[in-house]
């Protein structure tokens, strides 16, 4: 049967991208792939074990050949909960889904932890496979940077302030990578979650500005039982410290609470949540009221329909923890 195939293209130099829609599956043609003799023979076929990356680009191709839709979730591994979400939230809107783990290097300033951050690989290959990855793909440094690699991201907008103040490397090095890795796997949607609500935002611009052809779709936070938000430096949390971290979440609440009782004043809403950090002993590096479209704070008092994003960081003994809601959507209800 004759199939229609309608092209949409950019301006753009040959060899760079050309994006077309088969049906409704989008087709990434025209990019750096690896020779025809090394690609599988279906598109049904099990995803290889191998996971560099010309094994992962023949293994897309075979898939985009085949009009699949291909989602996207790129991670640093130490895969948990949360991870897992994005993977299932994708595989409901794709045919495939694609897992990265690569610790990037670039958005780790001088003193914080790449040398100890959290590395699992094994585990989180099964853990990603078993939520429903078609794919896992153990990035090396020199396949995500290769020795010629010379390009560095300077993030604006949405990427100041906040995270920015104690990382100023941080949202570089973020865009960087993650242009990079979007540029080699090419899907139609990539999955990120809420709990980096301003690294969304980041990615989210960097999308527009770039004008690159992807869906950024942004996946609800995820909680452990005790309402902590999940995160992979959870691990470095003693029990003790565990149960001091409480207080953030804690915070978040009583300023929702505050604000579900009617109060509008953004300073009243703010020092509601700043007084249970206190009693906590938490250090609190920001807490505060933003638009959650531009990220810029909020201050005076809040129209009748406006609904921020609060947003908040603290340090937890040396382990710094970020969290985040809308205030009519608190931690527990």
């Amino acid at each position: 049967m004759q199939r229609r195939c309608r092209m949409r293209s950019s301006r753009l130099a040959p060899g760079v991208l050309i994006r077309a829609r088969k049906h409704s599956p989008n087709l990434w043609l025209n990019f750096s792939r690896p020779s025809m003799h090394s690609l599988c023979r279906t598109s049904s076929m099990a995803c290889s074990p191998k996971s560099d990356l010309a094994s992962t680009q023949a293994q897309l191709r075979v898939w985009q050949q085949a009009g699949e839709r291909i989602g996207f979730v790129p991670t640093m591994g130490a895969l948990h909960a949360g991870h897992l979400s994005l993977i299932q939230r994708l595989k409901q809107q794709c045919d495939r889904v694609v897992v990265s783990i690569y610790v990037n290097e670039k958005q780790f300033g001088p003193s914080e932890d790449l040398a100890t951050y959290p590395r699992q690989p094994e585990k989180d290959q099964e853990m990603a496979r078993n939520a429903g990855a078609d794919h896992v793909w153990v990035a090396r440094s020199e396949e995500v940077y290769p020795p010629d690699f010379s390009i560095a991201l300077t993030i604006t907008g949405p990427g100041q302030g906040f995270e920015a103040v104690d990382r100023p490397l941080f949202f570089g090095g973020i865009a960087t990578v993650v242009a990079r890795l979007l540029g080699l796997i090419r899907p139609d949607i990539a999955a990120f979650g809420e709990k980096d609500f301003q690294q969304l935002a980041v990615i989210r611009q960097l999308v527009k500005d770039l004008a690159l052809p992807v869906e950024i779709l942004g996946c609800p936070l995820v909680r452990d039982t005790d309402g902590l938000a999940l995160s992979s430096r959870n691990a470095y949390l003693t029990a003790s410290h565990r149960e001091k971290a409480l207080g953030l979440p804690k915070a978040l609440a009583r300023s929702c609470e505050a604000y579900a009782d009617g109060e509008r004043d953004v300073e009243q809403i703010v020092k509601a949540g700043r007084e249970i950090l206190d009693s906590h002993g938490l250090s609190c590096a920001y807490f505060c009221l933003v638009d959650p479209e531009t990220l810029e704070e909020c201050s005076g008092l809040l129209a009748p329909k406006q609904v921020p994003r609060l947003l908040a960081a603290v340090h937890c003994n040396s382990v710094r923890l970020i969290d985040n809601c809308a205030l009519d959507d608190p931690p527990w209800r």
